[in-house]
């Protein structure tokens, strides 16, 4: 009746895993058009480039890696080859593949927790890997066993599987010797075939969400699918070194944020798995490359939903190359070359497994770090998550409000946002009206 309030509808969902940080999504829908999107995101803010200030470069690997549990060889790889420039350091081809190695290590680990715990849940229709385990126990069981054999390399190489410790300027403190890499290549023999079967059992799910026409953006090489090194690259034509990042890319503050948003002239792009694959799927080793035709599943991916088959692609592509790098393993003759520090300013991208990561260094003439910036993947996916709920909105706002959220959710778990080992919580306020209509989400954390 004329003059009576708007219809109100308030529902909360109170649970979310499997979506790490804080954070929240606030969507506002007026006369059934969306008028804004922002993927809040309240993670404290932990300060690592001003840790960095004042502390000597050679420090810099060891204090990196504290920034993320699952990822901490990303940052340290893209230390590394941003400061040792600096330095003039020549890294001979033995050391240089053994870093390739232990990116390969996390590569493994960190694309199995992703696929078999926190996203192959939404396709199966389980609120929670633990919920999935209960169902398909022999599932579960094997990923976490692929990322088992991930945390073992990676130990092996790096002194232990969570903030290695061996990563040094010029090499490593230690590297392994022959028979302790030959103790992981069953294991890793064994992982390279479950990796098969897990491309084999992704490709098979639905793949939900709107086309998108995506602006990818990855390190690109001319010789092997990257990791360490490349041009950073995209599907418009964009080729530049490490040091022209920030010509084009540039962070903003948002309002609705604490986490930075990067974008490249200004606009959103996308970076990770579906990103490497595209701009390097002639790249890919032949097993691989393989393995991908074999789902028939054609390139160009455009649905964000499609970054598992990507992941399952990367882990036999780590797996088979990690394989063959053990097969024919020869020590270096010294575990890390001499360094001279210098002053000067370094750059360097590396391939995080959730995407590209950039790292810039002065260093003054005593060797202390007097600026630091670091970019990291999610930082650079955040607008491209928000472009993406634009599209998608649209196509469910008929839907009940708990079923758009969890499609929302869904849809931001596809980028595997900045993984943390807590377990999440998402209430979400819908208030709708003939007019207007505000879906509210927040995440709240134990």
């Amino acid at each position: 009746m004329p003059g009576n309030p708007p219809k109100t509808r308030t529902i909360k969902v109170d649970m979310l895993t499997r979506v790490e940080g804080e954070g929240a999504l606030h969507v506002t829908v007026r006369n059934q058009q969306v008028e804004d999107v922002q993927l809040r995101i309240f993670e404290p803010p932990r300060f690592f480039e001003e840790f960095l200030r004042g502390r000597h470069a050679r420090e810099v690997p060891d204090f990196v890696a504290r920034i993320c549990g699952i990822c901490p060889v990303a940052y340290q790889m893209s230390a590394v080859h941003a400061l040792e420039p600096i330095f003039q350091v020549g890294i001979p081809d033995a050391i240089r593949r053994l870093r390739r190695l232990l990116y390969c290590a996390e590569w493994i680990e960190s694309h199995a927790l992703h696929m078999y715990l926190l996203h192959a849940p939404d396709f199966l229709g389980y609120e929670s890997g633990m919920d999935m385990a209960r169902h398909h126990p022999d599932l579960v069981k094997r990923g976490l066993r692929i990322k088992k054999a991930g945390n073992a390399l990676l130990a092996c190489l790096g002194g232990r599987s969570v903030h290695p410790v061996s990563v040094t300027l010029g090499g490593f403190s230690r590297v392994p010797l022959p028979r302790e890499l030959q103790a992981l290549a069953d294991e890793l023999r064994w992982a390279r075939d479950a990796a098969l079967e897990t491309l084999r059992w992704v490709a098979g799910f639905d793949f939900p969400g709107p086309e998108q026409d995506y602006t990818f953006v990855a390190l690109q090489s001319s010789v092997e699918y990257p990791m360490n090194e490349g041009l950073i690259a995209s599907n418009r034509g964009l080729s530049i070194p490490a040091s022209a990042f920030e010509e084009r890319f540039h962070e903003r503050q948002v309002p609705h944020s604490h986490a930075l948003q990067c974008t490249l002239d200004g606009a959103s792009y996308l970076a990770g798995p579906l990103a490497r694959l595209h701009l390097n799927v002639d790249r890919l080793p032949p097993l691989a490359k393989q393995a991908l035709d074999a789902t028939g599943l054609r390139l160009p991916f455009r649905r964000a939903s499609l970054s598992i088959v990507a992941r399952a692609v990367e882990v036999v592509f780590a797996l088979d190359e990690a394989v063959r790098f053990i097969e024919a393993y020869t020590p270096p003759s010294m575990p890390a070359v001499p360094v001279t520090i210098k002053e000067g300013v370094g750059m360097a991208a590396t391939e995080a497994p959730r995407g590209l990561l950039y790292h810039r260094y002065l260093v003054g003439h005593d060797g202390t770090i007097r600026e630091a910036k670091i970019v990291p993947p999610t930082s650079q996916n955040q607008l491209r998550i928000e472009d993406d709920l634009r599209t998608y909105l649209p196509h469910v706002l008929h839907l009940p409000t708990s079923k758009i959220a969890q499609g929302c959710e869904r849809l931001i778990r596809s980028y595997d946002p900045c993984i943390s080992c807590a377990t999440h919580f998402l209430k979400l306020h819908l208030h709708r009206s003939e007019s207007s209509a505000l879906v509210r989400t927040h995440r709240h954390y134990p």
